[in-house]
């Protein structure tokens, strides 16, 4: 049995020409999934490319971090940086409040929910969650997801922790590596949460320490390194370093290129391959992981 891929797209909603490299490449079938951001500046358009293209699998790419919300900012104000406005622009001062426990569960599933019910109300079907930045790595940010995706009826969410094998690839850079390995220490956390959770996930997440450094060669490499058996995503972020991306806060911006560029030369070849992975999304996923049971 050939392993399961899925190949997921953040930041869908970032600008019209991230939307338009997603669209671009499912239909090249280079993509299966996209998550789609509640507040991104070009939300509408994205909405607009999901109905569109009914075979995209498309999850809630929740900010709680370096973006604005969809909650009245006074309804969430531990969620809340310096402007008194929009979230911590800094990934670093969220997690040493969140580990302060200055930041409340509880208005954490008040945004999450309004993030994943903005994009149901735009009568998107929501496959999946994942988080910007990888935020509930942290087991109190998994909670509330967790009850949230529950009462939402959301039935999957990305394992945020990196593949060993992946990992010891050594892609990315040395500090980043030793980050995404440092924190893999949290990964017995979320895997109990799991089991509590009538939530399906993945066996784990690849590319997590190549963004930034997904290369064609690199993409390469990894899918040929992908085990025999399992269920997988590649998380990555493709798009068009244009004038729109230039008026967004983000270090992903000539890579965004590069990646998509990768993507569309990569899958078509490894589809030629022995055992190559059969493509699927977060909607998928109920067909091949068998259901945790609670306790």
């Amino acid at each position: 049995m050939p392993p399961r891929l899925i190949i997921n797209a953040d930041d869908f909603g970032l600008t019209p020409g991230v939307n338009r490299a997603v669209a671009e490449l499912h239909q090249a079938k280079a993509l299966t999934s996209a998550t789609l951001m509640a507040t991104g500046a070009a939300f509408e358009d994205a909405v607009a490319i999901a109905h569109a293209n009914p075979t995209l699998g498309v999850g809630c790419h929740i900010l709680l971090t370096d973006g604005t919300p969809v909650s009245p900012p006074k309804s969430i104000p531990t969620l809340i940086g310096p402007d008194g406005k929009n979230f911590r622009p800094s990934l670093i001062d969220f997690i040493q409040a969140l580990l302060r426990g200055s930041i409340r569960e509880e208005e954490i599933e008040r945004e999450a929910t309004a993030q994943v019910q903005k994009l149901q109300c735009a009568g998107i079907s929501v496959t999946h969650l994942d988080t910007h930045k990888h935020t509930h790595l942290f087991p109190a940010v998994a909670r509330p997801l967790l009850r949230i995706a529950e009462r939402c009826s959301v039935h999957a969410i990305r394992h945020p922790f990196e593949q060993a094998w992946s990992l010891a690839l050594g892609h990315g850079n040395r500090i980043r590596r030793l980050q995404v390995k440092l924190l893999g220490r949290l990964k017995t956390h979320f895997k109990h949460q799991i089991r509590e959770a009538h939530v399906l996930t993945t066996d784990g997440t690849i590319g997590i320490s190549a963004t930034g450094n997904l290369y064609g060669e690199t993409l390469h490499q990894i899918l040929q390194s992908m085990p025999a058996e399992g269920v997988f995503e590649l998380c990555c972020h493709p798009g068009y370093n244009d004038s729109d991306l230039d008026r967004i806060t983000t270090r992903l911006r000539a890579h965004r290129d590069i990646e998509r560029n990768a993507l569309l030369t990569e899958l078509p070849a490894i589809a030629l391959h022995p055992n190559a992975p059969q493509l699927i999304n977060f909607g998928n996923l109920s067909a091949y992981v068998a259901p945790r049971k609670p306790g």
